[in-house]
């Protein structure tokens, strides 16, 4: 053998002492076993690990430094986006003004502690799709349970939280939103299973492949949820609004239209105005149809100037002060669309909500109808359960069941765009085992509205810390 240098057990050791402490993070000693190849690739060298080097070919030598560079670079991005950081762009406005479409974002996922991927073997920075090709970006076998290492802290209330969409399981391709359990219940499984050039391929998806969602953290495990003309109650407490949380108003004019300056000085983008009395879209026809439902009245079939528009508290009071402003009228709750969960009747809505309870790791709860309703997606699909009703008799894993006992914590996402969000009002619970990160850090920000050059990128809001107020 010859004699080892010693820059060689200098690199052995820098290389090893990290790859033991990346080991005991992990919580898996078996890994150690590792160390056997770091011996050979910076000791013993047994396997000729860089005999390209050596090639007199300076063609193929050049390919394979290129080669070389891009794995290395490969793994490293792979690893620091799953243990460390990864990048999250807003795509909806849910969460405005607290953070808008457009902003880019890191996500820490050391805040909560990084997860053990499900799927091991997946192509670095891209979710689920590799686009263009529009094919999976990653590989069904292996695939691991659920496991979180440990990080610097836990979830808490009004933290804004990454997470995996919790319906996300199951995707008809060509109509990803709303979910594919809506699509159910709306057109029936069959429909929608028998057209797949209207619906797409349905497909299935793991915990860590499913979309990435950034909303509020309202509900904790174990609290009791309701909300009350749109106000936020915990455990019986009304909880303080954020601070730029929005409700959607229909604002009647005299007749002269909004400007855009006026538009801009309420912060309120182009995709969120909706000039409701002349519909386009069928949104705006949707609508445009309430109107006369709403209180507002036509003159031969016409009617004024009437938006739908997302407004702050601070927006609403400017509207008010604007002279050609005639009324402003809150959304009334019978628009807000169906609630979890989605095919029995609770009466709840969107603007009235519960009281629900949040599922806490150990809590047991008695099994019956109503309790199947709220809690079966839980049971059943995040815990890994086989849940079935025969004859009236409720069966788990085949065996009678009159209670069950929560094995994950579970949480409650709102937006602050209250009118404008899907949230855990639309499909429910988050479970643990699908949160992603925090954002810590908005490091680039662009209004779709204005030219690149012209307002384009918001200074004012890149490298600001996201915080949860």
């Amino acid at each position: 053998m010859k004699k080892i240098a010693t820059r060689q057990w200098i690199s052995f050791g820098i290389w090893a002492t990290l790859y033991t402490l990346f080991c005991i993070w992990m919580e898996n000693l078996w890994m150690l076993f590792g160390l056997i190849i770091l011996v050979d690739i910076f000791l013993t060298k047994f396997i000729p690990w860089g005999a390209w080097k050596r090639s007199k070919n300076k063609r193929i030598r050049q390919t394979l430094e290129w080669i070389d560079d891009i794995v290395f670079a490969l793994v490293a991005v792979y690893l620091i986006n799953l243990f460390v950081f990864q990048n999250y762009q807003i795509p909806t406005p849910s969460l405005e003004k607290t953070l808008l479409v457009g902003d880019y974002l890191f996500v820490s996922k050391l805040s909560y502690g990084p997860r053990v991927p499900n799927t091991p073997i997946s192509f670095p920075l891209v979710q689920n799709t590799f686009p263009i090709l529009n094919c999976k970006s990653y590989l069904d076998w292996p695939r691991w349970g659920y496991k979180r290492v440990k990080g610097f802290g836990q979830v808490k209330r009004n933290d804004i939280v990454v997470f995996n969409f919790p319906t996300g399981d199951t995707v008809a391709l060509k109509w990803q939103n709303p979910d594919y359990y809506w699509l159910v219940n709306e057109v029936g499984r069959e429909a929608v299973h028998a057209n797949k050039d209207y619906y797409g391929d349905i497909i299935y998806r793991p915990v860590d492949k499913r979309e990435n969602y950034v909303k509020r953290c309202v509900g904790m495990p174990g609290d009791s949820l309701a909300i009350r003309n749109n106000a936020l109650y915990i455990n019986g407490e009304k909880q303080k609004d954020p601070a730029r949380m929005q409700l959607c108003y229909f604002v009647e004019t005299d007749g002269a239209m909004l400007t855009e300056e006026q538009f801009r000085k309420m912060d309120i983008s182009k995709s969120d105005r909706k000039f409701v009395s002349v519909p386009t879209s069928d949104e705006e026809k949707f609508y445009y149809e309430y109107l006369p439902f709403l209180g507002f009245t036509s003159t031969d079939g016409r009617y004024n100037p009437i938006y739908r528009l997302p407004l702050t508290q601070e927006a609403l009071e400017i509207m008010k002060k604007i002279r050609s402003v005639k009324q402003i009228k809150v959304e009334p709750e019978q628009l807000g669309g169906t609630t979890y969960p989605v095919g029995y009747r609770t009466g709840w809505t969107r603007d009235n909500y519960g009281p629900i309870w949040i599922p806490k790791k150990g809590a047991t709860i008695e099994l019956n109808e109503r309790n199947l309703a709220l809690y079966s997606r839980c049971i059943g699909s995040y815990e890994g359960n086989k849940l079935e009703v025969r004859g009236g008799q409720i069966l788990i894993n085949g065996q009678p069941a009159t209670t069950y006992t929560f094995k994950y914590d579970y949480y409650w996402m709102m937006g602050d765009n209250r009118h404008n969000s899907a949230d855990s009002r639309s499909w429910g619970f988050v479970p643990e085992d699908h949160i992603v990160g925090k954002p810590i850090l908005i490091w680039l920000s662009l209004d779709k509205d204005r030219s690149l050059f012209n307002g384009g990128i918001r200074w004012s809001r890149m490298f600001r810390t996201v915080r949860s107020d």
